[in-house]
């Protein structure tokens, strides 16, 4: 935002308009997008702005408008004092926000290291917000030796790939080097070590590369580091995901699904949705249950629970975020029930008292349950979970206990009996005449329901198929078939109830 006239675009009838001042702004919060009005009138104190100020060029206001807009949202200024840089990127994006703790010995090898890298710079290309800071051990913002600053969000300009040419052998081999171009928020101050505008690294680089990149000499906060020497100073990366749902798109797309639910509390254990976390063995079950389904053989996804934020509730005595978390179990292909018993966990999030909690996991193709739960049991708050895959997840809460008694039970009966069977592997298949390496599937038959597994090539193939069902006629038999993918030879078996 430009506050000149001539740069300005109102509209204007027959003669000079006077300018309203107003500034519209769109936030994203809790699953929708909230529009604020401002007016153009900013805090100063001896004519000069109190809180955000333009850079070099003193005439663009557009950061203070931001600002201000954000603050209003939010409930005032001093609520954004402390904010998380998390929380403000998914506000302005709707993205998912990633936190990543360098300090954690995952990132302390050096494939570690560059597999990272490649993420980060797969992500930057497609549009995702990336920050860095350096966790201060005492006093925040204090300037280090190294010309970096504690406790400040350093936003990610560039994450790049260079050529390095040096001696007789430039002519035929070069060095990849990894380095990253980051901003100080104060616009001023910047890294002085190897990379940083004046090192004598950059000698290393052709001018033409040096031209591409944009290396300049200007103290203007803006500079680069190598990828060896940002992990070793800085602790911790907060990544905002834009992911792009859009169909016509030369980018990778994702599938958005998202549910609105709460933990509540009530007297009743069959209707409590406030179990707390795993350590609390007996109610841990009764939070909100979701299922989703992966239908491809392998699939990337983003998996973010956020809970309504309470920082608008600050100035009266409240607001802390209550600490959340959530697992994920691989069920049965037909679950359709809540579960009573904890199946085998594929991964989990961390606790924290963070406004949301991410993972990004590849899983494989099947059903799972998200358990989004509080860490102590009790507490009570509404949140939102969006699961985001390549196809479509189907992402539903699961409500109901067991099947309910409709007008015929009394004439087809109810479930008597709840049978879980798994089959884990097939050996020794060979088919009359057909490949030496069969593709097959097999399936699971059960009073007239049928549940079908992946394809699988081999004489020994894995299945890992699992199905359950609420039987009526507990004496009747559980048929395993076996069918190769194109042929009418079945392999056959009847199993008695578990």
């Amino acid at each position: 935002v430009i506050p000149s006239p001539e740069e300005q675009d109102w509209p204007q009838s027959g003669g000079d308009v006077p300018h309203l001042g107003i500034f519209r702004f769109r936030f994203w919060r809790f699953g929708r997008w909230i529009e604020i009005v401002i007016d153009d009138r900013l805090p100063t104190s001896g004519g000069e702005l109190i809180f955000c100020r333009p850079g070099q060029k003193g005439n663009v206001f557009w950061c203070s408008l931001l600002e201000k807009a954000y603050a209003k949202l939010i409930g005032n200024y001093e609520a954004l004092d402390g904010g998380s840089t998390a929380e403000a990127l998914i506000d302005f994006t709707g993205g998912v926000s990633e936190a990543i703790s360098l300090s954690e010995e995952s990132y302390r090898t050096d494939e570690e290291k560059k597999k990272l890298f490649k993420s980060l710079m797969k992500a930057h290309s497609r549009a995702s917000l990336i920050s860095s800071a350096i966790r201060p051990s005492q006093a925040i913002e204090e300037v280090l030796s190294s010309g970096l600053v504690t406790g400040h969000a350093y936003s990610v300009t560039a994450i790049r790939n260079i050529n390095l040419h040096s001696g007789l052998l430039s002519l035929f081999r070069t060095h990849k080097l990894r380095l990253i171009r980051l901003r100080n928020p104060w616009g001023s101050g910047e890294w002085n070590g190897a990379w940083s505008d004046k090192s004598e690294e950059w000698k290393k680089v052709s001018r033409r590369e040096r031209e591409k990149l944009g290396v300049t000499v200007n103290d203007d906060g803006e500079f680069w580091m190598s990828w060896d020497d940002f992990c070793s100073h800085f602790t911790d990366i907060t990544l905002c995901r834009r992911v792009n749902t859009h169909l016509l798109s030369t980018q990778k797309t994702w599938k958005e699904e998202s549910a609105f639910s709460a933990w509540k509390q009530h007297s009743n254990p069959l209707k409590d949705r406030s179990g707390g976390c795993p350590n609390n063995k007996a109610t841990y079950l009764h939070n909100p249950q979701f299922c989703f389904d992966v239908t491809l053989d392998q699939d990337n996804v983003l998996i973010s629970l956020e809970q309504e934020d309470r920082r608008t509730q600050r100035t009266a005595g409240g607001g802390e975020n209550l600490p959340i978390g959530f697992f994920v179990f691989k069920v049965e292909m037909n679950r359709k029930y809540r579960l009573h018993c904890t199946p085998r966990r594929v991964t989990s999030s961390t606790y924290i008292n963070s406004r949301s909690v991410l993972v990004h996991t590849e899983l494989s193709k099947g059903r799972y349950v998200i358990l989004p739960t509080t860490f102590h049991p009790g507490l009570t708050g509404s949140f939102l979970l969006r699961v985001y895959t390549d196809r479509a997840s189907h992402l539903r809460e699961l409500t109901q206990d067991a099947p309910q008694p409709s007008c015929m039970s009394f004439m087809v009966g109810s479930p008597r009996v709840v049978t879980t069977i798994t089959v884990h592997a097939a050996s020794g298949l060979s088919i009359p005449g057909g490949s030496r390496d069969p593709a097959v599937y097999a399936t699971i038959h059960c009073e007239g329901k049928k549940v079908t597994s992946r394809t699988v090539k081999g004489q020994n193939p894995e299945f890992d198929l699992k199905a359950v069902f609420y039987r009526k006629r507990e004496k009747r038999p559980i048929i395993v078939q076996h069918f190769p993918s194109r042929s009418q030879c079945v392999f056959s078996t009847a199993s008695e109830d578990e």
